[in-house]
C-alpha cells in the first residue's frame, strides 16, 4: 500500500489524469481498472474518475511497493536536452525566458527534442524542481513562432498556469513587440480587422470590411513608430488579441510588411529571409513588468539601418538593459520625449 499527499501544484487535477502522469509505466486501461475496482482511495473514500484532487488530500494506492516503483519510474528523458536558456525572471511559481530566433516553443512533427519548453523542463529538472511523485509538469502560458524571439511565460504549478491563462483570456496581460517594417510608417494607429486561418496554406488572412466580420476571429493590433531610416521603420506593437500570425497579417494589410517576411508580403534584406519580430515586454495584471533584449540578429539589423535610437522610445524601459550596446552603436541622441 502506497500513501501520499497531494501537492499544491496538482490542485484541480482529475484523479485519472493524476494517476496517468504519476504512473507513466501503467497503460491508461490499467489506470481506469485501478479506479474502478477500488484500488485507489482519496481521504479514505473510493476514488472515482471525476474526483478532483485538492492540496493536502491523502491518496492511497493499493499496490506493492516494488510494483509502484516500477510503474512510477519516469519515462521522460532529460539527458541530452540542452539547458541553454536565457532566464529573465524566476521565482517559486513563474519562469520567464527570452526565446531565441529559430527555436520552436513546443515540439512539432519535425522537431521533438530541442524546443524551448523541453530546455526549460531540463533546466528545472537539473535544479531539482521536477521530481519523482510530481505529476504536474510546468507549461508555457503563451507561445511564439519559431522565428519570433522574446518573452515566454512558464507556469511552474497548475494554479499559476490557470491564473495567467485567464489573465491572457481577459486581456489583462499587456504584450509589447518590436518589429522592423518596410517603408516609413506614420502613426500611431491601430488595425481592427478580423482574421481567418487558411489551414491548407498555413496563412492568416484579414477579412475585407465588406465581408461579415463574424466569419473570422476578432483581432486588434495597435502600433507606434519609434524611428525611421534607410527605408524601414522600427515600430512598437501592442497585441490586444492573440491570433496566429496576427501582427504579420495585419501589417501586410496596411502595406508595411515585416522585413524579411516573405510569407506575408515582405522582402529579404541584409541576408534575412524570415520575419524580424521580438516580444520585448510584458506587463502582468499585478503590475510587474518584464523586458527582454532583442536577439543579436535583430540588434545587428537595427545598427545597419540606423534604427537603434528607437529603442529609447519604447513604452517599457528596454533601453536600460541595452544601454552599453546602444551607446556603442551610435552617438547619444536627444529623446523625442524630452523635447519641448
Amino acid at each position: 500500500m502506497i500513501t501520499s499527499k497531494i501537492l499544491p501544484q496538482d490542485s484541480g487535477k482529475k484523479l485519472h489524469r493524476y494517476l496517468r502522469q504519476t504512473l507513466p509505466g501503467m497503460p491508461l486501461s490499467g489506470v481506469y481498472k485501478m479506479i474502478r475496482v477500488g484500488r485507489v482511495k482519496v481521504n479514505g473514500v473510493k476514488g472515482k474518475m471525476e474526483t478532483v484532487l485538492q492540496p493536502g488530500d491523502e491518496l492511497t494506492l493499493y499496490l506493492r511497493e516494488e510494483e509502484y516503483e516500477s510503474l512510477a519510474r519516469s519515462v521522460r528523458k532529460f539527458g541530452g536536452v540542452s539547458t541553454d536558456i536565457s532566464v529573465i525572471h524566476e521565482d517559486d511559481h513563474l519562469l520567464i525566458l527570452n526565446k531565441p530566433v529559430g527555436l520552436l516553443t513546443h515540439p512539432d512533427a519535425q522537431e521533438h527534442k530541442d524546443t524551448l519548453i523541453n530546455r526549460a523542463l531540463a533546466y528545472l529538472h537539473g535544479h531539482g524542481e521536477i521530481e519523482h511523485g510530481r505529476s504536474f509538469l510546468p507549461a508555457t502560458v503563451n507561445r511564439l513562432d519559431r522565428n519570433t524571439s522574446g518573452l515566454v511565460l512558464i507556469g511552474k504549478d497548475a494554479q499559476t498556469l490557470r491564473d495567467l491563462a485567464e489573465q491572457i483570456r481577459r486581456h489583462k496581460i499587456k504584450k509589447h513587440y518590436l518589429a522592423i517594417v518596410w517603408g516609413k510608417l506614420e502613426g500611431p494607429g491601430e488595425i481592427d480587422l478580423s482574421l481567418v486561418r487558411d489551414t491548407a496554406s498555413q496563412v492568416t488572412r484579414p477579412l475585407a470590411r465588406s465581408l461579415d466580420q463574424a466569419l473570422g476571429k476578432v483581432a486588434l493590433t495597435r502600433y507606434r513608430p519609434l524611428a525611421s531610416a534607410a527605408g524601414f521603420t522600427l515600430i512598437e506593437v501592442e497585441l490586444i488579441s492573440g491570433r496566429t500570425h496576427q501582427i504579420r497579417a495585419h501589417l501586410q494589410s496596411i502595406r508595411h510588411p515585416l522585413l524579411g517576411d516573405i510569407k506575408y508580403g515582405g522582402k529579404p534584406a541584409f541576408d534575412v529571409n524570415h520575419h524580424l519580430l521580438h516580444a520585448y515586454g510584458l506587463a502582468l495584471a499585478d503590475g510587474r513588468t518584464f523586458v527582454a533584449p532583442p536577439s543579436p540578429l535583430f540588434f545587428d539589423i537595427l545598427q545597419k539601418t540606423g534604427l537603434t535610437r528607437g529603442l529609447a522610445e519604447t513604452s517599457l524601459p528596454l533601453v536600460d538593459v541595452l544601454r552599453d550596446r546602444v551607446t556603442q552603436a551610435e552617438p547619444p541622441r536627444e529623446s523625442r520625449r524630452s523635447r519641448g
